[in-house]
């Protein structure tokens, strides 16, 4: 093992355990996969060329290999190309790691290329955010048939067997956003009545999670769910037909909108919008797209959630890392928490970090996190005026 290597894991590891300080023991479980993803209009980030993979230079040891990354898609999200991706990278950089970060493009088939072409060039260790459990296991059998050690990154893939999970405590994700839009239907004077769930993928456990919170701290706060439905892929263009009916059947009698993602959020906005009640009835979001967090400036989404990539992103290498150096009592310090995989009955060792809401008052703590800029989230003359009345400049 080079010493490069060792100084690699140490320093890695010692960031991600101040991280893994941020999130702290927890347990998430589902009874059912469903999904959640944060987007626009399909994402301008993460194009075939993109998809393509980059390869980091580095000083790899023999012990190692290579440490291998499979990211989603670009649509769903923009995240994954412009958070992730950069973030991974700046990671394994510092660690002198060789690296390969490639992005499936939703495309199922090309998820598992993608993974037969990594294990077969050498990858020591591969971190992935499945695009559902099905595929995400038939990966990560063939990753521990080859002696390749998983990281299940943002995603928990149900009975895939992944050696950890790093992500957000993803029920706190959706109390947050329920409680974000009880905050603003009380600021309101709004204490009662029908709110409509716009949920994730139903592929994607974390959309089961999220909707498990937002739907208990909305009916523990009195209300009731009028509407509830999923949206296939996270696809916001089925989002925005979805809620149209939902909305539609119920004569528009909603006094909320738990939207599981920016993405979403910006789907039924657009819906009320049409309808004349954009801001007159309270959407939710999470991720904190710079779309998301212009929405919540301008008073037409009510709250987003920001869980801090870079965090996420470091914790991740750090493991990769320690696997890489066959360190295994370096990776298990780092996971201090465990994920209940209701599928295959078992505790997944983890590490849970902790979301924030954003409301217009805190779209600055983002841009001050270096998530995003100024310029991106004040890109017009009216959002100028919002950002400068909320201290951002």
């Amino acid at each position: 093992m080079s010493r490069k290597l060792i100084g690699a894991v140490a320093g890695l590891a010692a960031a991600s355990l101040l991280v893994a300080a941020c999130g702290g023991s927890s347990e998430e479980s589902t009874d059912a996969a469903a999904d959640t993803a944060v987007s626009e209009a399909p994402a301008e980030t993460g194009d075939d060329a993109a998809a393509e993979g980059d390869s980091g230079e580095g000083d790899m040891a023999a012990a190692g290999g290579k440490a291998c990354v499979i990211l989603p898609d670009a649509a769903s999200s923009a995240r994954w190309e412009t958070a992730d991706r950069p973030f991974l990278e700046q990671a394994f950089q510092s660690a002198g790691v060789e690296y390969d970060i490639q992005n499936a493009n939703g495309d199922k088939a090309k998820f598992q290329t993608i993974a037969d072409g990594m294990l077969a060039s050498g990858c020591g260790v591969l971190a992935i955010v499945n695009l559902d459990s099905e595929t995400g296991s038939a990966v990560i059998a063939k990753a521990t048939a080859a002696g390749v050690p998983v990281i299940d990154y943002d995603r928990l893939t149900l009975g895939g067997g992944a050696e950890y999970y790093v992500s957000f405590d993803n029920v706190a994700v959706g109390t947050a956003i329920g409680e974000g839009l009880i905050k603003c239907l009380g600021d309101a004077g709004v204490t009662e009545g029908p709110v409509a769930l716009l949920n994730g993928s139903p592929t994607d456990n974390n959309a089961t999670l999220f909707k498990e919170g937002y739907q208990a701290a909305l009916e523990g706060a009195g209300f009731t769910v009028a509407a509830d439905q999923a949206v296939p892929d996270w696809d916001n263009t089925k989002a925005g037909t979805i809620f149209e009916q939902m909305y539609t059947d119920a004569n528009g009698d909603f006094v909320a909108v738990a939207a599981a993602n920016d993405g979403l959020g910006g789907a039924a906005i657009a819906v009320l919008d049409r309808n004349g009640q954009a801001g007159a009835i309270p959407v939710s979001g999470q991720d904190a797209t710079d779309e998301g967090l212009q929405r919540v400036l301008m008073g037409t989404q009510c709250v987003t959630v920001y869980k801090a990539v870079k965090k996420e992103a470091e914790a991740a290498a750090a493991l990769a890392v320690a696997l890489l150096a066959g360190d295994q009592a370096a990776a298990d310090a780092l996971a201090t928490g465990t994920t209940t995989d209701s599928e295959a009955g078992t505790e997944v060792p983890s590490v849970l970090l902790e979301p924030q809401p954003i409301y217009a008052d805190t779209v600055i703590d983002v841009i001050n996190d270096g998530f995003t800029t100024v310029e991106n989230v004040c890109a017009t003359d009216e959002l100028q005026a919002k950002c400068a009345e909320y201290g951002i400049q």
